[in-house]
């Protein structure tokens, strides 16, 4: 079994390999040549933690890839696939041969069309080297420009404002994380960034970037120009399917995959960031995940269904971002909901539930400090899972417990 990719999903991959019972080897390749580790903190402790935790977490360690007999490349790319030999071809020419093979290989942030670009200064989030080289240049009093209010760009700004920045968000669109947060709860993010100082505008474009005496100069729409000290980029991320590509492999905003997480190719398998999948919870929408909980789910499930488990992936979409003080957690896909119910919890804590046209709960949506409305959301992620489709009253009735609502749920 080889994995490419040493990320979360590609990592607990290999590990559920050798738990689900494969006694052969397990080669594991990572592009980066470092243990694998965890990324949701380099946005976040990696930036604003003290100098001895600036490191992101390892998601294991050396020893327990040998107790697990994985054999870990660090430091190399897979440059090809022979199908029809089954090897996968590694830029230094080696040539591991390969059952099957699971695709992991995650998604790049995605590159700023704009004008200027040359003149350089324009930071990326994605790795372990991204966060570092930031956490240096988010000094005290620096300006800081972040294009794209988006949870990388909005955690990136808090971040910075942390350490003492002066941060201007620049967002396109008329409001922050408009593609996967209901507008309520992306206002009240935007008023927490405003508390703090940072400059959000919204509605807004960058035209060009050009640098004078050392200084980075963001031209704005209308021809304000806006100087700044380190410029980030937060405007996305785009699926890595250059390798499933050139392997000849089906793409569809990303590797596209079946419900058992397989390629065009049955022994070939892609999970995580990289790849589309049908969801069975959405009628079959084809989407991509890019969100921590679905790479350790996927990579779990990809490898059960590489030992010939032929399990349908079905796990709810969860998200989460943490800015502030605060922490958004989103379960389902707000967008597919045709009517809110808004439960308010004696706390003042809002619970958005999104319903279909059908009735059926199809997300959960809330945001409050700490981890305040983690058991809600968790056990609305249950009623989602069983297709429930509660009453409006008791989903709006904070007497009524959700867990009430979960009893009387289809199993």
């Amino acid at each position: 079994m080889v994995v490419v990719g040493a990320g979360e999903c590609g990592t607990r991959a290999a590990f559920e390999l050798r738990e689900a019972g494969w006694t052969g080897p397990i080669t594991l390749v990572g592009a980066e040549n470092v243990l694998p580790y965890e990324r949701p903190p380099l946005s976040k402790s990696v930036l604003t933690g003290p100098d001895e935790a600036c490191e992101p977490t390892a998601l294991c360690e050396s020893r327990a890839l040998r107790d697990a007999g994985i054999e870990f490349i660090a430091g190399a790319a897979v440059t090809s696939i022979d199908r029809d030999a089954h090897r996968a071809v590694l830029s230094d020419g080696r040539r591991i041969a390969y059952q099957r093979l699971l695709l992991a290989t995650g998604a790049a942030a995605r590159r700023l069309p704009l004008a200027g670009i040359d003149a350089g200064g324009v930071r990326y989030l994605r790795s372990r080297a991204d966060a570092l080289v930031l956490r240096d240049r988010l000094r005290s009093g620096a300006r800081v420009g972040v294009i794209g209010a988006g949870f990388i760009g909005l955690e990136l700004a808090a971040a910075a404002a942390a350490r003492g920045c002066a941060v201007t968000v620049i967002e396109a669109a008329p409001r922050p994380m408009s593609r996967a947060v209901p507008t309520s709860l992306a206002t009240a993010v935007a008023d927490r960034h405003r508390q703090a100082g940072v400059d959000l505008r919204c509605g807004l474009t960058v035209e060009r970037l050009t640098r004078r005496d050392g200084v980075l100069l963001l031209e704005l729409a209308g021809g304000e120009m806006l100087e700044c000290d380190t410029v980030v980029a937060g405007v996305g991320a785009v699926p890595e399917t250059a390798l499933a590509e050139k392997a000849g492999l089906a793409v569809e905003n990303g590797v596209r995959v079946d419900a058992r997480l397989a390629t065009s190719d049955p022994d070939v398998f892609a999970a995580g960031d990289c790849c589309s999948f049908p969801h069975p919870l959405y009628g079959g929408r084809r989407i991509r995940l890019e969100a921590w909980r679905n790479a350790q789910d996927q990579g779990r499930a990809a490898a059960r269904n590489m030992l010939g488990d032929d399990q349908p992936f079905a796990a709810v979409p969860w998200f989460w971002s943490d800015q502030f003080d605060l922490t958004l957690q989103i379960a389902g896909l707000p967008d597919t909901a045709a009517q809110e119910v808004v439960r308010e919890r004696p706390d003042g804590v809002r619970i958005r539930f999104g319903l279909g046209t059908d009735g059926r709960l199809r997300s959960a949506a809330a945001i409050a400090t700490g981890n305040a409305v983690a058991k809600d959301i968790r056990l609305a992620e249950m009623l989602i899972a069983r297709r429930a489709a509660p009453a409006t009253a008791a989903l709006a009735d904070p007497a009524t417990p959700l867990k009430a609502l979960l009893r009387h749920a289809p199993i």
